[in-house]
């Protein structure tokens, strides 16, 4: 397989967790998002949104959407599992992931702060504003949302949460990490949601999430 990614990339980073933690190989092939390397017609080929990631199959077929990509390898390559077994729990663990990918994610990404300043004019100090509030408010419901299902658990006699839900990472701590990250970047107060920073802590103790990191990407630039 390739993964045509971006080191800073939140959805890329999902997906070479999701490759590290099933033990897959993949070609890292970089595709600089700062340069406008996705905008490149030997990229735009491949994907209709010309956003990373793409992942391309051993059979050659390209696959966009960080989301869908990792679903696609937990059903092709379903030991160790990203989504619990029961229906419910897979229900809840997709809702977590979905926090982030799609009511968090999206407000701060780069083509929308590339938007914010060169289209609105927005100032560096006004862009980061934007980030923080939108990336500190999303925590907060998250780690709401994380209270109310150990809450659940604890009614239903199961063991507290090591990560985002139960003993093992899901879908959700693929998509929880690289947020996690970017706020330790953009300076986001990360106080006060301690189950949040546990399941990310958690996280980071394993080796598939500490070699998918941006620091350990080939294109890695400080």
């Amino acid at each position: 397989m390739k993964l045509f990614n971006y080191f800073r990339s939140s959805a890329s980073f999902r997906v070479r967790i999701a490759l590290h933690y099933k033990g897959l190989d993949y070609d890292y092939i970089p595709v600089h998002l700062v340069r406008g390397e996705h905008h490149d017609p030997a990229y735009t080929g491949r994907v209709g949104d010309a956003l990373v990631p793409t992942l391309v199959t051993d059979d050659g077929v390209a696959l966009s959407q960080s989301m869908a990509i990792i679903e696609y390898l937990d059903e092709t390559h379903p030991a160790p599992p990203l989504l619990p077994a029961e229906p419910l729990a897979r229900a809840q663990v997709r809702a977590l992931a979905q926090m982030v990918a799609c009511e968090m994610h999206p407000l701060n990404n780069l083509r929308v702060l590339k938007y914010l300043v060169h289209e609105l004019k927005v100032d560096e100090a006004g862009k980061n504003a934007w980030y923080i509030h939108w990336a500190r408010s999303g925590l907060e419901a998250f780690e709401h949302q994380l209270v109310l299902l150990a809450q659940q658990r604890a009614t239903q006699g199961l063991a507290p949460s090591v990560y985002c839900w139960g003993d093992a990472p899901t879908l959700a701590d693929c998509c929880l990490v690289p947020h996690v990250f970017n706020c330790q970047r953009f300076n986001v107060n990360l106080e006060g949601v301690p189950l949040t920073m546990a399941a990310f802590a958690a996280c980071m103790a394993l080796p598939a999430f500490q070699q998918a990191q941006p620091s350990a990407c080939p294109d890695h630039q400080p």
